[in-house]
């Protein structure tokens, strides 16, 4: 074991870490030519980053342009048919036959079911009989009125002769009476009669289910052997579309946008069974009803729809757009140029930071607020237009606005002006 007291060899040590005089070492030059590569791109990065500084910002522009401008609602919604009617039966019973089957053309009065009549037959005939009995009775009831008139006649005669006695007169005046309002009596038995039979009769007619108009069967609810009972409500058994040829479309149109929506206005919509497609339409009727659901207020709007090809069927949901408003000519400029305020260092960072604000990046700033949202109320206004290479504020006018360009429809800017919408990099300091 070597003493520790004992002294260092220096030659030896040095031989070790290869550091004696006249041979350089492996390690150092490696080091030299590394902090030697480094400084020149050090170097060669600052000369790049100073000449993209003297070249100042970049700004993307868009030309001011003109063109027809056409301002849009969407509404979403489903088609129904004009006239849609639930076919039903106010009879209890069993079905006996359906003559009608789904997608069916039928036309007013076609049977579309029976009932099993059996009971409804044999009410039928008691009523009828009851009727005979009634006015059996009122036969009856006259020939005893003509008989007690008879007596009260003689009676009468005899008194003014002295031989008959007033209380047998009385007695003849009263007995007619009776017998009068016996007959008036029994006539109403037979017209009660006559009624318990119309409605038996009719009861007996609404066993057959008719069509109640022209059309299309949608639905078809029952089939043979099947029992309703038409105790508390009528239960619906078919229902019918007068003509898929014309239809309407029920939309919901927000709070916020229903006072600018007005009958007669035109409309697009697209359904999900033909994406490609675009269907005209035409505002029939704007309700003033409200339709409140999770805090959000719709009114219903009804447009009209032509669907003489029967591609569009009841009950597909539809996105349509309501034109509001059109510009055919109209000097138009993106929405991005409204909001475009030139940026100074401490908004926009820099397209190329120094070496060291790289390395030791500070907290993120905070983005730079865009502007109120467009609403599409015209007011004054002021964008930027990039002229000789540096942005100069124009006061406008604008217009309507479709989301997307706003209309300008005064002010100091023409057709072709190069509006900025953006800062890539702010001015050099």
């Amino acid at each position: 074991m070597a003493d520790p007291s004992a002294p260092i060899d220096e030659p030896s040590l040095a031989a070790r870490l290869e550091l004696g005089p006249g041979r350089p070492s492996t390690r150092r030059r490696w080091v030299l030519a590394a902090l030697l590569v480094l400084a020149l791109g050090l170097i060669l990065w600052l000369f790049l980053n100073g000449a993209d500084e003297a070249a100042g910002p970049a700004y993307s522009t868009r030309a001011a342009t003109r063109a027809a401008l056409s301002v849009t609602v969407s509404a979403t919604g489903q088609l129904e048919p004009v006239n849609q009617v639930d076919v039903g039966t106010e009879v209890s019973g069993t079905i006996e036959s359906v003559a009608v089957d789904f997608n069916d053309r039928v036309v007013e009065g076609q049977v579309l079911a029976r009932l099993d009549t059996e009971e409804l037959d044999a009410q039928v005939l008691q009523s009828r009989a009851n009727l005979r009995v009634a006015q059996a009775r009122v036969a009856q009831a006259r020939a005893t009125v003509d008989e007690t008139r008879l007596q009260r006649d003689r009676c009468a005669t005899l008194a003014a002769r002295a031989l008959c006695s007033q209380d047998l007169l009385d007695s003849a005046e009263a007995t007619f009476l009776r017998s009068s309002s016996e007959l008036s009596s029994a006539e109403a038995q037979v017209e009660a009669a006559r009624a318990t039979l119309g409605a038996q009769e009719t009861r007996l007619r609404k066993a057959v289910i008719r069509a109640p108009i022209d059309g299309i069967v949608l639905d078809r609810q029952i089939e043979p052997g099947q029992t309703v009972a038409a105790s508390l409500q009528t239960p619906v058994l078919f229902v019918l579309a007068e003509d898929l040829a014309d239809m309407e479309l029920h939309v919901d149109v927000d709070e916020a946008d229903v006072g600018v929506v007005a009958a007669g206005q035109s409309a697009t919509f697209t359904v999900d069974a033909y994406p490609e497609r675009v269907f005209p339409a035409r505002i029939r009727q704007v309700r003033f009803a409200p339709d409140a659901e999770s805090g959000v207020v719709t009114y219903e709007t009804v447009l009209a729809v032509d669907n003489e090809a029967l591609l569009l069927r009841p009950g597909m949901t539809a996105t349509a757009e309501i034109v509001v408003a059109e510009v055919d000519d109209a000097l138009l400029v993106p929405n991005a140029a409204l909001r475009f305020r030139p940026a100074s260092d401490a908004e926009v960072p820099a397209a190329s930071g120094s070496l060291l604000g790289r390395l030791f990046r500070g907290p993120p700033r905070r983005p730079r607020p865009e502007g109120a949202k467009d609403t599409g109320r015209s007011g004054s206004r002021s964008l930027w237009v990039l002229q000789d290479g540096a942005p100069v504020e124009r006061a406008v006018t604008v217009g309507l606005t479709d989301g997307a360009s706003t209309e300008v429809v005064a002010g100091a800017l023409q057709e072709g002006d190069l509006v900025i919408t953006g800062q890539s990099r702010p001015p050099a300091s």
